[in-house]
């Protein structure tokens, strides 16, 4: 029995689980799905899957909490995920739901209670909302200098510092971990060593190709933790390939018209973001005077919508990248590499640094345009949507990132590392008293 804890908050984390569950299923692995709730859990059983609710309910005003704490991540700051109570509560319920479903592991999308909950109920956790911004890939200096650094002093350093503190600082911030370590000592198990604890399970999914991230598998899987890039004992690292989003949606009518033009489409695709950041991309995106189509703003700002601008609510992206010359995302593994298999050039705009690492690659292929948030609203924006639409140069190093992407099932392979990692055995760990 495999059991899923998504952060329902989030629409990558959702999408992923359910490619995961799908190949699992259809090898005859037993599933389970627990949430507390949030904006994109419907998607579950839109999905024919039955969730079991999680307490405490979260709220409009928790999942806003979350994010700003995701947002406050850095070397000076951080702010706690959740209220003590709340994480309480949440380990209790899932380490009870664990139990009843007989979990053999759990399966989490940045649902970070389970760091606990696992521990307690003795079972392994395997994760893959880290994407590539894991120990192995910071190990080898892959990540780039920041176009959003955490700290703007930052950008004042020469790029070699920029580049050994952007590959070795994670290592360093313990902030965001302080909250789940309390917690973990209070419990009696074991705490996360850093930031980085938070993007890897004792089986870490890495949802990249190997040829496409610049790291062979082997320098990935046989990876050893040095400091300061630690990780709780017994973590593993495995390459699974590609794994975004491919949800069993309609296109809307009034999508599927406005796409029927030979002019070219810019789309704004930006899940997770103030309105107001949302209404500055879409400025910059209408001053290119082509069409555009904004995803996910429906009830945020449905006024900006005229005879060029259709905005619209979730919309099944794999079905709708490759018709659009363009695209403008915020880097997160899922819109990436939905962009990159539809063979859409596109214009990243990171929060942080494993959003800077998913753009960079696609960067270094061709196939992007890494920029800082704060050029939203910005003729630099406006310029950088109008070249990716108007190069072919773009166009065609989009295209050859799809060819390589073709025929990866990174749900498939996903499945089959979970049943591997369960086949081939691991270290026995004791449940804790709750």
């Amino acid at each position: 029995m495999i059991l899923f804890l998504p952060n329902c908050s989030f629409l990558s984390e959702v999408s992923r689980a359910l490619e995961i569950a799908a190949a699992l299923r259809a090898r005859g692995v037993e599933v389970a799905f627990g949430s507390r709730g949030g904006r994109y859990g419907h998607l579950i059983e839109s999905a024919g899957l039955s969730v079991a609710p999680l307490e405490p309910a979260v709220t409009p005003q928790t999942e806003a909490d979350f994010l700003a704490a995701i947002l406050s991540m850095g070397p000076r700051s951080s702010r706690d995920f959740y209220r003590d109570d709340e994480l309480r509560a949440a380990v209790d319920a899932e380490v009870d739901l664990i139990r009843r479903v007989g979990a053999d592991l759990v399966v989490t999308g940045f649902t970070l209670s389970a760091y606990l909950s696992t521990r307690l109920a003795g079972v392994p956790l395997a994760t893959d909302h880290g994407g590539s911004f894991v120990p192995p890939v910071l190990a080898h200096m892959l990540c780039p200098v920041a176009v959003n650094p955490p700290d703007p002093s930052l950008a004042k350093l020469p790029h070699r510092v920029q580049r050994w503190m952007a590959n070795r600082a994670p290592g360093f911030i313990h902030g965001p971990v302080d909250q789940l370590n309390r917690h973990a000592r209070e419990r009696g198990v074991e705490p996360l060593p850093s930031m980085l604890g938070l993007l890897c399970g004792d089986l870490t999914l890495v949802t990249e190709l190997p040829d496409v991230l610049g790291l062979a598998a082997d320098d990935l899987e046989s990876w050893r933790p040095r400091w300061p890039l630690r990780v709780r004992r017994g973590t593993t690292f495995r390459y699974t390939g590609p794994l975004y989003a491919r949800l069993d949606l309609p296109v809307p009518q009034d999508v599927e018209a406005f796409l029927q033009t030979d002019a070219p489409v810019v789309y704004v695709a930006l899940t997770s973001v103030s309105e107001a950041l949302l209404r500055r991309v879409v400025a910059s995106a209408q001053r290119t005077g082509h069409r555009v189509l904004v995803a996910g703003g429906e009830g945020l700002v449905d006024d900006l919508a005229d005879d060029r601008t259709l905005v619209t609510g979730t919309l099944p992206s794999h079905e709708v990248m490759p018709r659009v010359a363009a695209a403008v995302i915020m880097g997160g593994q899922g819109s990436t590499q939905t962009a990159m298999a539809s063979g859409t050039p596109f214009v990243g705009l990171p929060y942080h640094g494993e959003q800077e690492l998913n753009i960079a690659v696609a960067e270094r292929l061709g196939a992007a345009v890494r920029m800082s948030p704060e050029a939203a609203g910005s003729t630099e924006l406006t310029e950088a949507i109008a070249r990716l639409a108007s190069d072919p140069a773009f166009a065609v190093a989009a295209s050859e990132v799809s060819r390589r992407y073709a025929g990866v099932d990174g749900g498939a392979l996903a499945a089959d590392a979970i049943v591997d990692y369960l086949s081939t055995g691991r270290p026995h760990r004791s449940p804790v008293s709750a």
